[in-house]
């Protein structure tokens, strides 16, 4: 497929149809013969993702797989991180997919080993690298097959567990995964002192680290303070009250938020009225549940013991998340017919109720935070 695709005028053709409307497309006979238009608009829908996701690949020459690996694969941004810090001689990747972490992640190694069981698409992933002009070992097999018979040892082994079942609804629990780490994570430790495992967003950290041995550290990756990812890294060594926690939250302002697992169980918020200033943790922060830790680490005061803002009279500009200069308003005091920013959180109201009960709209530059303290719900205005 690939050499029948990449023909200039087949190029041509996508190129001059990527604003086209895909739909309508479809419906239209290929003026390729050889072609399927159906083909054609695969590869104009790849183009129109890697515009977005990951623009390395927006090179002469490089062929995209079918949407659902589109959907899965990491974007350049997240993989690029994930490559920061780690290196050595060997890499094993399990799980390739389309290749987008593999191709980040293998970047400070001398030998890279890609496993993937699906065919067409590792067949893809290796035309890309020779594009690319990176080398692999490409091995089309199951994984458990090929941990079964392998003797090699690796520096460090990647593995990105498929999380949709044969019906394609979402699965994010470990035994529901595919491969199972639970089943293979003592095959994985024979082979490396090092495993480095991409996990759904979902999934609930205190489970991760209650069934997973060694775990050495978690981070919790968003982008733009959508949380992407959890990536879990285990170690031979590692122990359980040394889990380190990480709060990363890219192509944002935002500090990093490191912690130690066990740091939240022994931390103690205080709290108080609004003051000043309020603060609002990024998605990674909530994620991670260290409510407590905010508190005490940054010499904040809690709202309520579930409304996760914080609140000082001192601006604190190293915060990772919102940080919004606030006043306390009367319900009276709000305009009918405005326009306003609406956060809720800890209130009996969801923000499109509170717009139907006040008569005000999305918008404008004013935010009201309708939420709670420990004397009962209020409502905040910020600018």
């Amino acid at each position: 497929m690939e050499k029948k695709i990449l023909t200039p005028e087949v190029q041509i053709f996508i190129d001059a149809n990527l604003h086209s409307d895909l739909h309508s497309l479809l419906l239209k006979k290929s003026p390729f013969p050889e072609i399927s238009m159906h083909e054609i608009v695969q590869q104009i829908k790849g183009k129109k993702v890697a515009q977005k996701k990951f623009p390395f690949l927006l090179k002469e020459g490089i062929v995209f797989p079918p949407n659902l690996n589109l959907e899965q694969a990491s974007s350049q941004s997240t993989a690029e991180y994930k490559a920061k810090n780690v290196e050595g001689k060997t890499f094993l990747d399990l799980t390739t997919g389309f290749g987008i972490d593999a191709y980040f992640l293998s970047q400070n190694f001398t030998e890279v080993t890609l496993v993937e069981q699906n065919s067409p698409l590792l067949e893809t992933v290796k035309h890309n690298w020779t594009i690319l002009e990176r080398k692999a070992a490409f091995l089309n097999e199951n994984l458990e097959e090929f941990l079964k018979k392998n003797t090699a040892k690796f520096d460090v082994v990647y593995v990105d567990p498929a999380r949709r079942d044969d019906n394609k609804n979402k699965k994010f629990l470990l035994e529901d995964l595919s491969p199972n780490l639970l089943e293979i994570q003592g095959q994985l430790a024979e082979i490396s002192s090092q495993t480095i495992s991409k996990l759904s967003p979902l999934i609930d950290i205190s489970y991760l680290i209650s069934v997973l041995k060694n775990i050495s550290k978690i981070e919790i990756i968003a982008l733009r303070n959508e949380v992407k990812e959890l990536l879990v890294y285990i170690e031979g060594d590692a122990k359980l009250h040394d889990v380190k926690i990480s709060c990363i939250n890219l192509e944002s302002d935002d500090a990093d938020f490191t912690f130690n697992f066990q740091e939240e169980k022994t931390a103690v918020s205080l709290f108080s009225e609004p003051k000043q200033f309020l603060y609002i943790p990024n998605n990674t922060v909530l994620k991670s549940g260290a409510f407590n830790l905010v508190s005490e680490k940054f010499s904040l005061k809690k709202l309520h013991p579930n409304t996760h803002f914080y609140t000082s009279d001192v601006v604190l500009n190293h915060f990772p998340g919102r940080i919004l200069k606030i006043d306390t308003v009367d319900s009276k005091d709000i305009s009918k017919g405005g326009k306003y920013n609406i956060i809720s959180k800890n209130y009996p109201l969801t923000p499109d109720q509170i717009k139907k009960k006040y008569k005000i709209s999305d918008g404008g530059d004013f935010y009201l935070i309708f939420t709670q303290t420990q004397k009962g719900k209020i409502i905040l205005k910020s600018q």
